[in-house]
């Protein structure tokens, strides 16, 4: 049995629509949804099955981290709360901002108590760590300790070079660029991995991959025939008792 923390970054930039979906135009979030939707929808036994074998949870971070959704074996749940969840307004100081180390902190609080065969947290960031309440790493290293692995995915288009007046220029990119030094560092030390997502395709195949990497095994019922043998003996119990009955009347009453 596996215990999952999904953290979703809903800070501001992933409201930027540089990605795809059906070739009209999406934010990053929305894109986002939809991956941990198909992410649910694989750890379900079967299609039409509400609750699942392992529990799923999620937090939600910007400049602060929340919890969206606590670990639960309802999938609905979970898929209603991250299905409503938007991208934190600029106008939100409180909210702005991208606090890394904040959301494996939390997930790794409600995570400490498991006893979960496998403890996992799966980090989503456009950008990197803004806020100094907790150091990611050292969040990393406390996650280790409770045997927690840390996968992390960078998600939005990597920069293009474009030409200006002959000059060739990175393209701008919404928010801080994506931390890959860090975050494959977070999946380093906690023994998780991590996963670069540039567009919507490459988004799903991340979350599939680590879910097969934490697939729970199934016992399948054991399946057993039975023949009827019973019958017989009712039968033959039957014609017995029936003979009992007709000796007794035949012999035994009429003696006086």
């Amino acid at each position: 049995v596996v215990d999952i923390m999904l953290c979703v970054d809903v800070s501001s930039s992933m409201s930027e629509q540089d990605f795809k979906i059906n070739g009209e135009d999406a934010n990053r979030l929305d894109v986002t949804k939809i991956a941990v939707a198909n992410f649910i929808a694989n750890r379900r036994i079967t299609p039409e099955e509400r609750f699942g074998v392992d529990r799923l949870g999620l937090i939600f971070y910007a400049g602060i981290a929340w919890t969206g959704c606590p670990l639960t074996l309802d999938y609905v749940v979970v898929e209603h709360e991250m299905a409503q969840v938007a991208p934190a307004s600029n106008r939100e100081r409180r909210k702005n901002g991208t606090a890394i180390g904040s959301a494996i902190g939390l997930a790794v609080r409600r995570l400490s108590k498991s006893e979960a065969k496998s403890k996992v947290i799966i980090l989503l960031t456009d950008g990197m760590n803004n806020r100094n309440e907790l150091d990611p790493i050292t969040a990393a290293h406390l996650a280790a300790e409770y045997g927690i692995k840390i996968y992390t995915l960078g998600v939005g288009p990597l920069p293009q070079a474009q030409r200006m007046g002959g000059i060739v220029a990175p393209a701008r990119i919404a928010g801080d660029p994506v931390d890959e030094a860090g975050l494959k560092k977070i999946a380093e030390v906690s023994g998780g991995a991590y996963y670069r997502a540039t567009d919507t395709a490459s988004l799903e195949k991340a979350y599939e991959a680590i879910s097969q990497l934490e697939a729970t095994d199934i016992e399948a019922n054991d399946i057993y025939e039975y023949d009827e043998v019973h019958v017989p003996w009712i039968v033959l119990g039957a014609l017995l008792l029936g003979a009992a009955v007709y000796s007794r009347r035949l012999y035994l009453e009429v003696l006086p």
